[in-house]
């Protein structure tokens, strides 16, 4: 599965929208957001490359210091991994204890990757944590609720306020949202919806923001496949919901990761622009789910 979905390459890394010269200026009418068309201090700072040449390797200095909220998650390790391996600084905020971040300060040359304890509800401690950087990569999102965070506060409110932080910052150079393929204010899901609107409140403060839209992440953490596996060598059976047409278009979460640093390495072409992130082949459920049975039976009689 993993020969498979790397296969993404450049050809899968597709802007929605195709904007002229003149629109890349005013992208906001592009992605109808209905306001005002802003533009943000930030314009001159962010173009042309923005990472330094030299040597490369964790030991070499990128000249990028990034943020990265939801550093911590699934996708989150890889783009720090990333990033650590190019030589650039990495703050990691976290709300958790100590064994959230530990595994990531492995990932670059001693002091690169620097964890930040934060309260993503406390304007000055996400203000604290954005001090020092000049890259801002939103990761944070959450595709179920708690009694203590909602659809909107997680994938929404916290992205606006992201955003608006960083446009008050005055020295960020790129802010790279990652949304969720199928993102739409008319989509039936919350959590689309919320995703949606991030979109459009993270463009209205920022227009050169790069949007991701990734589809169902798959890797060697992932709670889709790794779900099923385990309910297979327990039960010999997967349950399916409805009758297992849904379709997937799967793509390697170490793939994605390397579109969030190919736009931060890029002289500011995928400023201001959507792109989707698909794997190279659409799956049905069901499909998926006979591949995962049949590597658990394999796997068993070993």
């Amino acid at each position: 599965m993993q020969a498979v979905s790397r296969r993404l390459g450049h050809r899968y890394l597709k802007p929605a929208a195709s904007p002229s010269p003149i629109d890349l200026l005013f992208p906001l009418a592009d992605y109808g957001v209905e306001h005002p068309r802003y533009i943000s201090t930030i314009t001159p700072k962010g173009v042309g490359h923005l990472v330094r040449k030299g040597t490369g390797g964790r030991s070499s200095v990128s000249g990028l210091i990034a943020v990265v909220f939801g550093a911590t998650g699934f996708l989150g390790r890889y783009v720090v991994q990333q990033l650590a391996k190019m030589g650039s600084q990495v703050l990691v905020p976290f709300r958790g204890g100590e064994d959230a971040h530990r595994h990531l300060k492995l990932m670059g040359d001693l002091g690169q990757v620097v964890p930040m304890h934060f309260n993503p509800r406390d304007e000055d401690s996400v203000k604290a944590v954005m001090a020092k950087a000049n890259v801002v990569i939103n990761l944070m999102g959450r595709d179920y609720e708690t009694r203590n965070y909602s659809f909107e506060e997680v994938n929404h409110g916290m992205a606006e306020k992201f955003a608006t932080i960083a446009k008050e910052h005055g020295g960020i150079m790129r802010f790279i949202q990652v949304s969720c393929l199928g993102a739409s204010p008319s989509s039936p899901s919350r959590y689309l919806k919320a995703k949606a609107a991030a979109e459009q409140s993270v463009l209205r403060e920022i227009p050169e923001a790069t949007v991701l839209r990734p589809a169902t992440m798959i890797g060697t953490e992932d709670r889709m496949l790794n779900t099923w596996a385990h309910f297979a060598k327990k039960y010999s059976f997967v349950p399916l919901f409805g009758d297992g047409s849904t379709k997937f278009q799967p793509v390697y979460v170490v793939d994605v990761a390397a579109a969030v640093v190919a736009a931060l390495k890029d002289d500011g072409t995928s400023m201001g622009k959507i792109y989707e992130l698909g794997g190279p082949e659409i799956f049905t459920m069901h499909e998926l789910v006979i591949f995962v049975l049949f590597l658990s039976c394999c796997s068993g009689n070993q």
